[in-house]
């Protein structure tokens, strides 16, 4: 029941964070620089997904 009340887009932002923890490990050994890739990764890909989803609502707007 509380799940209902949650928005989807909710969901999104730590399974992004994981995304970018793992990939970023998978490329560096030093925390300092697994952290700072991480973050960077972490920005654009949330950066990517707001700008589609402001594209997509401005699209679907203007029916």
């Amino acid at each position: 029941m509380i799940f209902g009340v949650i928005h989807a887009y909710w969901f999104a932002l730590p399974l992004v964070l994981v995304i970018s923890l793992v990939y970023a490990a998978s490329r560096h050994e030093a925390w300092e620089l697994i952290w700072r890739h991480a973050f960077r990764l972490w920005t654009m890909i949330l950066g990517i997904l707001i700008v589609t989803t402001a594209v997509l609502l401005v699209i679907n707007s203007q029916v």
